[in-house]
């Protein structure tokens, strides 16, 4: 990060960090454990959460290596329960948080080929989960009159590849909420951000059929830490200015 001292003049960035907290959902591996390392590398108190246990503590052991300042929680937020437990755990370590980054995601396939149970899960993680976490978040930021809602979505969105009908579905509901949840809470000092990366090469298990890259090609991939930074920089922006869409592609994705 550049130091602000070393800016000509009129240029602002803010010292997103030491001070400050974090709440991570999906925050055991891919995107969510990128942040989680870049945000604590830089002193916040950052709390994650995710479905696994041994995946939760490896990443928590690694922000334990390089000193962060770190817990976490095994939660599945598409059950509210689990979502009002993880928001009452950060409130007793850290009190309310600063940021909540709605990252937590499962993929799925066309819906003719997706048994009923499953539609319902990947609707309820992808996007009721986003909205459980977003009602908490808000309860703690209105009377503190300041927060960042970050949603990170999915080029799926705007792509809408053959074979992800489901999972497209999801994203483009993410997409609308952040536009819609921006106008509704921008006045009260609240920012929401939303980032559709392409594709990334995270977790196979959370990436939709139709973005699944030849193993040949994945090193052509984004990378998550690629997706943390310019979650990062909107962090960084001085106040008057709200960071609204991301939309990050590897270079030689040309969709």
């Amino acid at each position: 990060m550049v130091d602000a001292g070393t800016l000509p003049d009129g240029f602002e960035i803010e010292d997103w960090g030491r001070g400050k907290s974090a709440i991570i959902t999906g925050g055991s591996t891919g995107i969510g454990r990128a942040l989680a390392v870049l945000l604590a590398g830089r002193g916040a108190r950052v709390m994650i959460c995710g479905r696994n246990r041994a995946e939760l503590d490896e990443t928590l052991r690694i922000l334990d290596e390089r000193g962060g300042d770190a817990k976490g929680v095994v939660a599945d937020v598409s059950k509210s329960s689990d979502v009002a437990m993880l928001f009452d755990s950060a409130d007793d370590w850290m009190g309310p948080a600063d940021v909540v980054v709605n990252n937590a995601g499962v993929a799925a396939g066309d819906v003719a080929a997706t048994d009923v149970d499953s539609i319902e899960y990947v609707v309820s993680t992808n996007l009721l989960g986003v909205m459980y976490c977003t009602h908490h978040a808000l309860q703690r930021m209105r009377p503190r009159g300041s927060g960042v809602i970050v949603n990170i979505g999915s080029m799926s969105a705007d792509v809408r590849e053959v074979g992800s009908s489901v999972y497209v579905a999801t994203k483009s509901g993410m997409q609308g909420f952040s536009a819609a949840l921006r106008k509704e809470v921008s006045e009260a000092g609240i920012r929401v951000v939303h980032v559709e990366p392409g594709a990334t090469g995270t977790d196979m298990d959370e990436t939709p059929p139709a973005q699944q890259p030849e193993k040949e090609s994945r090193a052509e991939l984004l990378k998550a830490e690629d997706v943390a930074l310019v979650v990062l920089g909107a962090l960084c922006m001085p106040a008057r200015a709200d960071v609204v869409e991301i939309a990050l592609r590897p270079s030689r994705q040309l969709i």
